[in-house]
């Protein structure tokens, strides 16, 4: 049977300490999910008591089914006891499984960074990871800058780990965190600490400022490490972290591991890296390893025609295995197995040869050419997959809105923006137009639309808008340019739909008129579920 390697993604904690990376609360909670589905064993929620978005978003978890959720801080503080460490008492009040702490493991750091002895630093190793124990909490130690600490004082560094180990650390995670170790140092090393702690009770955290995360990372477990920590398409500070994009299909399919992501769940790799780059808002890296537009691109030439009798010699796994396809293959065709595949998961069921299935895929296409992404606005991929088979009824045709915006004074003096929106829509026959303001115009197109439709919809009054992001197709345009919006939706947890949380997207040259497409599917996905 395989070795199991299990999976700690960081995302929500280095990934938020990378330049331009400011998660929401909503974002942090959408990535969680994601996370889960895919099958990550650890989900690291942030740094409780360390920011307003990392407390509200231990306040308010999302739900996971399978991974557990750890909090990430550091041993207690020089001159206070592990019971009395506010920084230790908001981690196990945080309510996480599992809880990390990060301590210092270099002998140089000890002196210059915080100023005390060697035997003090250990002392707070051993005493944070017990109080942690001692409240039945998972405790997992992270080894601050430990390759380097180790090739300067290998007894040293040694004695910070055993102080955790022996103190009840399940997990004890060696850290490159200026990223400077290459693959034979971070090998030769692990394999010698594997004489001292199990490399079943090893993980590896790995920086990438030598382009070397994702390889360190697959040689500290070569050499027995069993748990892998790193972050969605590598994101990070500096140069970011070690991929886990990359390291879960070369841990499987490379090097015959097992891990949470089982094998028929790599073909999610692909949509939870662009999944990530949408919360982003930011164009995913055609380039990138197994997920990437262009990873089994092939151009014209010898190349191309040999594939036609013998892809396997021209790419070093199928595409499909990840999600991906291949895109020499520009037909109405290209990715037919991935529509069927989305739609089953939406519980469509649908003959494979069924030509509405091509004329899906064409669409799709063309849709994708105007600027819509569908990785992570699976509401309006749904709404486009059943309209395509005529199964979603025209709950109501909107036959004109208007959107005004006026800055002024107020009756104090005071500057204020008002929008108002106007909205006339035919619902079976019954013209109704209803007028709202709101603190933005898609605020107030948002209120004027449900208003119109709360009367023989009482339903929608249960959404939420809780997020809202632009982006800029064709910066060279300027304000000409076609503008992509993303909108989440959710509905209240009181009620039957149980908090469920759906994207929708819309694009046109007119923000305001993307901002409606997306809006109206919002409405309509509601409307769809609440009728099945």
């Amino acid at each position: 049977m395989a070795e199991r390697v299990y999976l700690y993604d960081s995302t929500l904690r280095d990934g938020a300490q990378a330049r331009g990376v400011d998660f929401t609360v909503a974002d942090k909670q959408a990535i969680a999910r994601e996370l889960d589905k895919l099958g990550i064993d650890y989900i690291e929620g942030g740094w409780p008591g360390a920011n307003p978005n990392d407390d509200a978003f231990f306040a308010e978890p999302p739900a996971l089914s399978k991974a557990r959720l750890s909090a990430f801080g550091m041993t207690r503080r020089s001159g206070r006891s592990a019971d009395n460490d506010p920084g230790l008492s908001s981690l196990l009040e945080s309510g996480a499984k599992s809880i990390c702490l990060v301590g210092k493991s270099w002998d140089k750091q000890v002196k210059s960074a915080l100023g005390i002895s060697e035997k003090e630093n250990i002392r707070m190793i051993g005493e944070s990871i017990a109080h942690v124990v001692k409240h039945k909490r998972e405790a997992l130690y992270d080894a601050e800058h430990f390759f380097d600490g180790y090739k300067a004082n290998p007894e040293f560094a040694l004695a910070c780990l055993k102080a955790a180990y022996d103190n009840g650390a399940r997990w004890i995670v060696l850290c490159d965190t200026n990223g400077g170790s290459l693959p034979f140092d971070v090998e030769k090393i692990v394999g010698a600490i594997t004489k001292h702690i199990p490399g079943a009770n090893l993980g590896i955290h790995c920086h990438n400022d030598t382009e070397s995360a994702v390889a360190n990372s697959l040689a500290a477990v070569r050499a027995g490490a069993r748990q892998v920590q790193g972050t969605i398409n590598g994101v990070g500070e500096r140069c970011g972290n070690a991929n886990l994009i990359s390291v879960i299909p070369n841990l499987v399919l490379k090097m015959g591991f097992t891990t949470g992501v089982a094998k028929d769940k790599l073909a999610q790799l692909t949509h939870v890296s662009r999944f990530l780059d949408e919360r982003l808002n930011r164009a995913p890296n055609q380039h990138a390893p197994f997920v990437g537009s262009a990873a089994f691109a092939h151009k014209g030439g010898l190349h191309v025609s040999a594939m036609a009798k013998d892809s396997s010699s021209y790419e070093h796994i199928d595409p499909a295995l990840v999600g991906n396809v291949r895109t020499v293959l520009v037909s109405d065709k290209a990715g037919k197995s991935n529509i069927i595949d989305r739609m089953k998961q939406f519980g469509i069921t649908i003959k494979d040869d069924d030509e509405r299935i091509s004329d899906l895929v064409h669409e799709v296409k063309q849709r994708e050419k105007q600027g819509y992404a569908y990785e992570a606005a699976e509401a309006s991929f749904e709404l486009l997959a059943r309209r395509t088979l005529g199964t979603v009824k025209d709950y109501f045709d909107v036959l004109s809105f208007r959107v005004i915006g006026e800055r002024r004074h107020n009756a104090k003096g005071k500057l204020i923006s008002v929008s108002e929106a106007t909205i006339k829509v035919d619902i079976g026959g019954e013209e109704i137009m209803t007028v709202a303001e709101g603190n933005g115009p898609v605020n107030a197109l948002d209120g004027a639309l449900r208003k119109a439709l709360s009367g023989h919809y009482p339903i929608l009054k249960d959404i939420q808008l809780t997020d809202y992001k632009v982006r800029i197709l064709t910066p060279g345009e300027g304000t000409k340019a076609v503008t992509r919006v993303m909108i989440e939706s959710r509905d209240s947890p009181n009620n039957k739909g149980g908090g469920k949380v759906w994207n929708t997207i819309g694009v046109s040259t007119n923000v305001i008129d993307a901002s409606f497409n997306a809006l109206h599917d919002s409405v309509t996905y509601k409307l769809l579920n609440a009728k099945r």
